[in-house]
Order: C-alpha cells, then structure tokens, then sequence
C-alpha cells in the first residue's frame, strides 16, 4: 500500500495506446498545424480556444486508425481527455468503426460511453463525425429524449451534437425530430448551431421542399440569416432572392 506522502502514479498506456500515440507524433507536420489553429478558431475567446493541433490530415488519420479498432475502452478515454484534436479525432474514427462491426450490447454501451464523454468532442467537425454515425444512429428506432436534453445544454458542443445526430434521421426519410428541435436552437447565441441547424434544414428540404418552406414561413421572424441562406441553398437563384428579401 502507498503511503500518504507517496504520490499515486497514473497506470501505465496500455502498449497499443502507445504505438497509436508514437504514429500520430510521427506523422505530425508544423506548417499544416498552424493552419488548422487559424482554420478552427483556437485563439483567445474563440470557440476552439486552446485547442491543439499536430497537422494530420483526416485521410490519414482515417487510414492509421484502422489497425486500432480493437482499442479498450479505457485507452479511447484516455485519447477523448486529450488536448491534441487528432487524438480525440482518433478516437471517435475509432469509435464509429467499434459501434458500425458490434452487437446490440456493444452499440448501447458505445452510445453511453459517447453521451458521457460528449462535451470532449469538441470542434464542429468533431461533432459532425460523431453525431449522426453513433449517437443519432443508435436513436433512429429509440425515444429522442437525450437529443432534446442535449438541445437544452449549456455546452455549445452538446447543442450541436442533438442538432447534427438528426442528419441519421433525415437519411432515412424522417424529418419529424430535426423540425421538432429547431425551434428551441433559433435563438442560439451561437453562430455554429446557426450554421449546422441550416444544413440540417437544407437536408430536409432535400426530402420535402414543401415541409422546409412551411417552417421558413413560421419561423421567418426569428431565423438567424446564416441559417437561411444555409436552408435555401439548393433552392433555384429566384427562389434563394427572393427569401432572402427582408420582406420575404
């Protein structure tokens, strides 16, 4: 037994954590890094402030993280606590590939583990990778409560989390929960919830034209601009100009 002045040590990365680790360094590139910070908003008071980048394209990390799909549990929250982007990238490439190859058992345990630890995914294309694929996926046939907790969520990252996991429902063929959460986003300080309740409208329009313009029309009043020129992006030139007049 330790004792009390003897400082309890971290247990050691598990040898495939540390081989993972060791090949995302190798193959981290400076120049590309400083472009991602710039790209990502990671200065003060920016929405990614802080956030850490070794400069690997997601190609690549798609590639590399493909011989690590057997990873624990333990060593995927060990990489979501880290303060490198790719290595929680890494994660949930890992994780999608975990939750698409297992059992009912092991996809409710992979939608649990990813609702715990959700406000460590982080940045928007963290978010847009994890969301449909895993959390919205394993909802498609299950009560959408956790999607409305998330939409009430203090956390930017848990908003757009229930916003985007929608886009799993849109696929197939139901928008009823997408245009059921978006009201309670339109007044969103944030112009990255603005951005992706857009594209989740433009996606609904894809399927029903006439449901997307019936929701523009209620919500004509409060809909953030960013939102509507996302939503009516696919509409023909006339139709976008004339949406977008202030009297539309």
């Amino acid at each position: 037994m330790a004792s009390a002045r003897t400082p309890l040590r971290r247990p050691a990365a598990a040898p495939a954590l540390r081989s993972l680790r060791r090949e995302l360094r190798r193959l981290a590139d400076r120049r590309r890094a400083a472009v991602l910070r710039r790209f990502f908003k990671t200065g003060p008071g920016e929405y990614a402030a802080g956030d850490r980048f070794l400069g690997i394209p997601v190609p690549r990390l798609r590639r590399l993280t493909q011989r690590y799909t057997g990873l624990s549990r333990a060593a995927l929250r060990a990489l979501l606590a880290s303060a490198l982007h790719e290595e929680r990238c890494a994660a949930l490439l890992i994780l999608t590939r975990q939750y698409e190859a297992g059992a009912p058992r092991t996809r409710s345990a992979l939608f649990a583990f990813c609702l715990r630890h959700a406000r460590r995914i982080n940045n928007w294309d963290l978010v847009d990778l994890a969301a449909p694929q895993i959390i919205g996926r394993h909802l498609v046939d299950r009560s959408r409560a956790p999607l409305r907790r998330l939409a009430r969520s203090p956390c930017l990252w848990e908003r757009r989390i229930a916003i985007v996991a929608t886009l799993a429902f849109i696929r197939r063929g139901d928008i009823a929960e997408t245009l059921r959460l978006a009201p309670r986003l339109l007044d969103d300080p944030e112009e990255l919830i603005h951005k992706a309740l857009g594209w989740m409208l433009r996606e609904v329009g894809k399927r029903d034209r006439a449901a997307l313009e019936a929701f523009l029309r209620k919500h004509a009043e409060r809909l953030p601009r960013v939102t509507l020129r996302y939503a009516i992006e696919r509409f023909p030139r006339r139709d976008r100009r004339r949406w977008l007049r202030p009297s539309a």
